[in-house]
């Protein structure tokens, strides 16, 4: 196999990281299109618009899919320094089925096996993060469940997550599950990495179900009690610094180390514009992740900044796919 790391004209100024997201970056064909996603690539592309200076690590095919996500790094100011071309593997795809006809709430993904993301090498990443990281740390280093699929991609993970340029920077786990494309000692090994997990009402209780020593002892109810509870206990065996729910319509449930909560429910969120229309949810916890972490790390007051996601998180469902194909759509989301 023939692979190359992407590299941009010695025009370009080099970029002043200050984040790491490492994952998948790929096709979603919806039954009449075909959008650009991935959902370390989607929270990249945003963080990019939102004022960030993300250093993507993925992996792509040499083909027209590939052309198509090379395009997209551009288009939204996103590096491609890490960028990696695979000669032999195609670029990654997955099929959107819609499943329900005009309800557009409803989705259900078929990922496609052995694509190039599966192949992320580890000297190129650790040789990139090592060049551009050579002092401070990154303020933190983005990854998910489903890039750690393959051995290949999953070594080179922990790779840079384990570096000593990268050692105090903050682990944010988005956990993403798929069917059938992390076993649970995937997961397992992810929780123990993270400092900052993000997942979804359905996730928590997949994990405090499955991935606690001890079994969790009821039901993960929608409300402060039960879902503290659920966090508290996650966090207890991780030892994370904080852990972040979204609750779909609902919006957000945040817990910490210290027992702050956080949370949407029982307060009436602000309403979207007259002329916002659903187009699809494909992206909304992406969206939610990348402006949570934007405000994070500009330290943000934590209440805003969770509000902020949940708007900007609603306000990507009124698009196609994940990141807006009009980039005006994000300078108010811009601080």
């Amino acid at each position: 196999m023939i692979d190359n790391m992407n590299h941009e004209s010695n025009a370009v100024s080099t970029p002043n990281f200050n984040l790491i997201v490492f994952g998948e970056a790929l096709i979603d064909d919806f039954p009449n299109e075909s959008v650009v996603g991935g959902a370390p690539f989607n929270v990249a592309r945003s963080l990019a618009q939102l004022g960030a200076q993300p250093l993507m690590l993925t992996r792509i095919g040499d083909d027209p899919h590939g052309s198509l996500i090379q395009n997209e790094f551009s288009r939204t100011g996103l590096s491609s320094l890490g960028l990696q071309i695979d000669q032999h593997y195609p670029s990654g795809r997955v099929a959107v089925h819609m499943e329900h006809g005009a309800d557009a709430s409803q989705h259900r993904f078929e990922i496609l096996a052995t694509q190039a993301y599966d192949f992320i090498d580890t000297h190129q990443v650790l040789q990139l993060v090592q060049q551009y990281f050579p002092e401070d740390a990154p303020d933190l280093i983005y990854f998910g469940s489903m890039i750690q699929r393959s051995a290949a991609s999953r070594e080179a993970l922990f790779a840079v997550l384990e570096a000593d340029c990268c050692e105090g920077a903050t682990k944010f786990l988005d956990l993403n599950l798929r069917d059938g494309q992390a076993s649970l000692e995937t997961i397992q090994a992810s929780l123990n990495y993270a400092d900052i997990v993000k997942l979804n009402e359905d996730e928590l209780r997949f994990v405090v179900r499955h991935a606690l020593d001890d079994p969790y002892p009821t039901e993960v109810m929608i409300d402060v009690d039960s879902l503290s509870a659920a966090c508290q206990a996650l966090m207890q065996q991780y030892m994370m610094q904080a852990v972040i729910v979204t609750l779909g319509e609902q919006g957000y449930f945040y817990f910490d180390a210290d027992h702050q909560v956080v949370t949407s429910l029982g307060r009436t969120m602000p309403s979207m514009p007259d002329e916002w229309v659903l187009r699809d949810t494909v992206g909304a916890g992406d969206a939610f992740s990348a402006c949570f972490i934007r405000g994070w790390q500009q330290n943000q007051d934590l209440q805003t900044v969770l509000d902020r996601a949940n708007q900007f998180a609603r306000a990507v469902c009124g698009v196609r796919g994940a990141v807006a194909p009009d980039l005006n759509f994000y300078a108010p989301w811009r601080v």
